[in-house]
C-alpha cells in the first residue's frame, strides 16, 4: 500500500535486488571468556538487533560492530544453516590463506575495481505510513524484549572425548539435551532436530525426533540410584544408536514429518478433515534443536588456528513455553550451545537450562570415565 508506487517503490526495489544488506552498528561486538554476558549480548545483537536496524526479509544482513568484529543475520526460507556456515567458513579461512596484511593490519595489494559511491535512498513517509511503522515497531520491540539468550561455552571436553566413547557426537549431545531437559522440566516433551536432505536435489530438511523410548529409558536410569554404571552405559549406547538410525533415515528420505505435512496440505486443498493430522501437527516442539556444521571446507586446522573457531549461530524458541537450542561441535575440545527462551514463560529459563546442560555433560563424562576404569575400552 505505502511502497507500491513512486519513490518508495524505487527505493524498495533497490533493496530487494541487492544480494545482501550491510549494517554498520554504532556499538562494539564483545567476547570475553571471563564475562559470559558479553557473548550473550553479541548473540542478541545478531539475532534481532534493535528491530529496526536489520532487514529481516533479505537473504543476509552482514552486521559490523564499531570495533571491527562481524556477524550476520540470515533469513531462513532460501537456505539452511549449513549453506550459510559454509560461506562463512570460506570467508574466515580466506583471511588466512589468501589475503595478506602488513604489520599495521592493513591489507596488501591494490584494489581491482573502484567501488561506486553510495547513493542515498529516498522515501516519502506520510502520516498514515509513519503511524503503521510505529505500530509495527512497538510489536517488534515487545517480541525482542521477551527473548532471552544464553550462549554456553563448554571447554571441558568436546568431540575428542566423545569419539572415545564410541558413539556419534551428535547423538551424544542430543542425549545430553534430553537429560538436561528432563531435569529442567521434570518431564519429557516433543523434541525437534533438523536433519539435512541434501543428498537429494533441492533437498532442505527433515525432522529427527530425539525423544524416543530408548532415550527416555536411559534418562530414567541416570536419575535412578539402582541402575549400575554398566547398565547406564549400555542404555546410553542403545539410545545413541537409535538416534543415529533415525538421523540417517531422515537424511535418506525416510523421515515422516515432511510426509505428514504434505498430507495435511493436500487434505486442506481437498477440504477433507483429518483429526489425526491436526493433532499430530499441532503438538508444540518445546525443545527445538539444530546442529550447525563445522569444518565443511577442510581449508583450516582449528587446532592450529584456535582464534578462528566460530561460535555458530542461534534462533528463537518455537513454543512459547519451550527452548530453542543451536549447538556446534567446534573442534576436539570445545562445544557451543545457543539457548533461547521467552521471558514471559514461567516454565523456562535459558540460564538455568545452560546449567543443566553443563551438569548433564559432566555426569556423562563421569559415567564413561567410571565405566572405562572397570571395563577398559569395551
Amino acid at each position: 500500500m505505502f511502497f507500491s508506487r513512486g519513490v518508495n517503490k524505487t527505493s524498495l526495489d533497490a533493496i530487494e535486488k541487492a544480494a545482501f544488506v550491510v549494517t554498520l552498528d554504532d556499538l562494539p561486538y564483545e567476547y570475553d571468556t571471563s564475562d559470559p554476558d558479553k557473548l550473550d549480548n553479541y548473540g542478541k545483537i545478531l539475532l534481532h538487533g534493535k528491530g529496526y536496524d536489520r532487514w529481516f526479509d533479505k537473504s543476509l544482513t552482514l552486521c559490523i560492530g564499531n570495533n571491527g568484529r562481524i556477524g550476520f543475520n540470515a533469513e531462513h526460507s532460501w537456505a539452511d544453516a549449513a549453506v550459510l556456515s559454509h560461506v562463512w567458513e570460506w570467508v574466515v579461512t580466506a583471511q588466512i590463506h589468501e589475503i595478506r596484511y602488513d604489520e599495521n593490519g592493513n591489507t596488501l595489494g591494490k584494489p581491482e575495481i573502484v567501488p561506486p559511491a553510495p547513493i542515498r535512498l529516498n522515501w516519502e513517509i506520510k502520516y498514515e505510513c509513519q503511524n503503521a511503522i510505529e505500530k509495527s515497531l512497538s510489536v517488534v520491540a515487545d517480541l525482542i524484549n521477551d527473548i532471552d539468550l544464553r550462549i554456553y561455552v563448554h571447554e571441558r571436553y568436546g568431540k575428542g572425548f566423545i569419539k572415545q566413547c564410541r558413539v556419534s557426537p551428535d547423538a551424544y549431545l542430543q542425549m545430553a539435551l534430553q537429560l538436561a531437559y528432563f531435569r529442567d522440566a521434570g518431564k519429557f516433551d516433543l523434541t525437534y532436530e533438523a536433519s539435512m536432505t541434501r543428498l537429494f536435489r533441492e533437498g532442505r530438511t527433515e525432522t529427527v525426533r530425539p525423544c524416543t523410548i530408548e532415550s527416555s529409558t536411559w534418562v530414567k536410569a541416570m536419575e535412578s540410584e539402582n541402575a549400575t554404571t554398566e547398565e547406564k552405559v549400555e542404555l546410553l549406547r542403545a539410545a545413541c544408536e537409535r538416534h543415529q538410525t533415525s538421523y540417517q533415515d531422515a537424511m535418506c528420505g525416510k523421515g515422516i514429518d515432511r510426509h505428514l505435512f504434505c498430507l495435511y496440505v493436500v487434505s486442506k486443498y481437498l477440504e477433507v478433515e483429518s483429526p489425526f493430522l491436526q493433532k499430530v501437527l499441532s503438538e508444540p516442539w518445546r525443545l527445538s534443536t539444530s546442529q550447525t556444521p563445522h569444518g565443511q571446507t577442510g581449508r583450516m586446522d582449528l587446532s592450529k588456528n584456535p582464534n578462528c573457531i566460530s561460535a555458530g549461530g542461534g534462533f528463537g524458541p518455537v513454543a512459547d513455553d519451550g527452548y530453542g537450542v543451536s549447538y556446534i561441535i567446534a573442534g576436539e575440545d570445545m562445544l557451543f550451545f545457543h539457548i533461547s527462551n521467552k521471558k514471559s514463560s514461567t516454565k523456562t529459563d535459558c540460564h538455568r537450562f545452560a546449567r543443566q546442560i553443563e551438569r548433564a555433560l559432566s555426569d556423562m563424562r563421569a559415567l564413561y570415565v567410571d565405566y572405562k576404569s572397570h571395563n577398559g575400552n569395551k
